[in-house]
């Protein structure tokens, strides 16, 4: 148990991605002020699994649960739960849909779905029972494992997130018709940092991290190619610190050196 007394939650975010004039560009939110959790903050879709997920009984194409647990080092059934929820977050938070009438093809217009998907938001719907509703097979393969995060043991609200990385299918568009999200837009990752540091907006570790890597990629083919090997990250949090509040994570003292308003800290 953590020093909050808090189990860390699984849940699921998707880097959703598309080549643009300038390079990649990747879709971001900004959440809803008065959410519980990460308000007001810019991310990526994304949130926590349902657990029943991991045991139902879903048309799937591409890797098998017993692939993903391996790379995230889980169980089957969890990691059948977490690319679940990875597509369902991702329908829900922005009406991508990754899933096909068969397993080599992809809706090309989510938009049909708009009843179900708001469901599936209340819901009132589970994915499973969506896709075999509509005779769809969701399409694992179009996802990738990317990386790791674990709230730090101090938060009284942590989640165990396995970041994913999928290219925007072809005919489909990503919008901000959910309640979660105050705002959505296209960005690159060097023009989302650029406008972090320039204080236009909140970027927590784990969303500046992945943003940081994309960088250095030059297109969606190079993401999906890359073969990323993923270790667990959980920060440690230590308040009224001499240096950086946050800890062990990759670049701490870069990303508070860089960060708005608090440049000075990381330079301790």
């Amino acid at each position: 148990m953590s020093e909050s007394g808090v189990a860390a939650r699984d849940a699921s975010t998707v880097m959703l991605v598309r080549d643009g004039g300038s390079g990649i560009e990747v879709f971001l939110q900004r959440r809803v002020s008065g959410m519980a959790f990460a308000g007001g903050m810019t991310v990526f879709p994304g949130g926590g699994v349902d657990a029943a997920d991991g045991t139902a009984d879903i048309a799937w194409a591409g890797p098998a649960p017993a692939w993903w647990a391996e790379r995230f080092a889980t169980t089957e059934q969890a990691a059948q739960a977490l690319v679940a929820a990875a597509v369902r977050e991702t329908f829900e938070e922005c009406g991508v849909l990754l899933a096909g009438p068969t397993a080599d093809t992809v809706v090309d217009d989510s938009a049909v779905y708009r009843e179900a998907r708001g469901k599936l938001e209340r819901r009132e719907l589970s994915l499973a029972a969506f896709l075999a509703a509509e005779g769809l097979v969701l399409r694992a393969d179009l996802l990738r494992p990317w990386s790791n995060w674990i709230t730090p043991e101090a938060e009284p609200r942590r989640y165990n997130t396995r970041f994913f990385v999928a290219v925007l299918p072809q005919g489909q568009i990503a919008d901000g018709a959910t309640s979660e999200a105050a705002q959505v837009l296209w960005a690159t990752p060097r023009d989302a940092l650029a406008s972090w540091r320039a204080g236009e907006h909140v970027l927590l570790p784990p969303t500046w991290s992945q943003l940081d890597g994309l960088c250095g990629f030059a297109d969606t083919a190079a993401v999906l190619a890359a073969d990323r090997a993923i270790t667990p990250i959980m920060p440690h949090y230590t308040p009224n610190a001499e240096g950086p509040p946050l800890t062990d994570f990759p670049d701490n003292g870069r990303y508070f050196a860089e960060l708005p308003q608090l440049g000075a800290l990381g330079g301790r």
